[in-house]
């Protein structure tokens, strides 16, 4: 039976007010995101392997572990200390599924982190198959004099500088067939004035994946990325305001914010067989909108 895809989630408006402070939290969230947790089926296409995947708590990074440990992955997740309640979460689902979850909190910005992320899953798991580059931080603008300098070097550590440090102590550990899934941004294309910087680090994001593409071809690793657009996770009430969170998505071309559990998909294809032939990719899912 096929499904409208206009309808295949929740469309605004959505409830405006429900602003949090960072990090913001799954639980606070309405209508709650749907990350697979009760429609997701896999396949058996990751079986035995171990993913880490940074803002593994929620949205995104919520989805990706069930859907990875639904495949018959073991997953590592790391998010930062305040999102404990919806890290404790992500990995009742894992364990549901079958497989071990690890959970790894801190902060990604710090480059020791980084490392020990990699090293703990490791040690834990004894291997290391797949890297998702997901946490992200957002910062938004009205003007140009709007950011502090602190504004701009946290977001570039956080979703430029952590993706190259982890990826730089992961890939020692993987072996031919692993795979590095990186999260951009329609906004690496699309550029709203409202998101520079946000924007300025989702373009580095996608250019850094097909550079790493090409160094590791040869070691058999695959590298590429997903790009979504207007999503509904916590990020969303922390920067958006009352008017903006009840109609995002609207302007898609298919009038409504993506949930979590729609980015699932391509995330498990890049990590997979399915996508052996797949490397310096870019896959929208943007909900139509356009990356030119």
């Amino acid at each position: 039976m096929t499904q409208d895809p206009r309808e295949a989630g929740p469309r605004p408006p959505y409830p405006g007010d429900q602003q949090q402070p960072r990090p913001g939290l799954t639980t606070k969230m309405t209508p709650r995101p749907d990350h697979g947790e009760e429609s997701y089926v896999g396949k058996g296409l990751l079986m035995g392997q171990a993913a880490l995947i940074t803002g593994g708590d929620s949205g995104i990074g919520r989805a990706v572990a069930i859907a990875y440990a639904r495949e018959g992955a073991d997953v590592a997740i790391s998010y930062l200390e305040a999102e404990q309640e919806d890290a404790e979460d992500t990995k009742t689902w894992v364990e549901q599924a079958g497989r071990r979850c690890l959970l790894l909190p801190g902060d990604i910005r710090d480059a020791g982190h980084c490392r020990d992320l990699v090293a703990r899953t490791v040690q834990t798991f004894g291997r290391l198959d797949i890297l998702v580059n997901n946490a992200a931080a957002q910062v938004v603008n009205t003007d140009l004099d709007d950011l502090e300098p602190a504004d701009i070097e946290g977001s570039f550590r956080a979703n430029v500088f952590a993706m190259y440090h982890l990826t730089q102590a992961a890939v020692p550990h993987m072996k031919p067939g692993g795979a590095i899934v990186n999260s951009t941004s329609v906004q690496a294309k699309v550029a709203d004035p409202s998101m520079l910087i946000y924007a300025a680090t989702k373009g580095a994001i996608a250019s850094l994946t097909i550079s790493l593409s090409n160094l590791l071809a040869p070691k058999g690793i695959r590298v590429n990325c997903v790009a979504p657009g207007p999503v509904w996770t916590p990020i969303q009430p922390i920067v958006k305001s009352a008017e903006q969170l009840e109609e995002l998505g609207a302007q898609t071309p298919l009038g409504r914010a993506g949930q979590p559990a729609e980015l699932t998909p391509a995330y498990v294809l890049l990590a997979s067989r399915e996508g052996s032939y797949m490397s310096g990719a870019l896959v929208p899912v943007t909900g139509g909108i356009p990356m030119l």
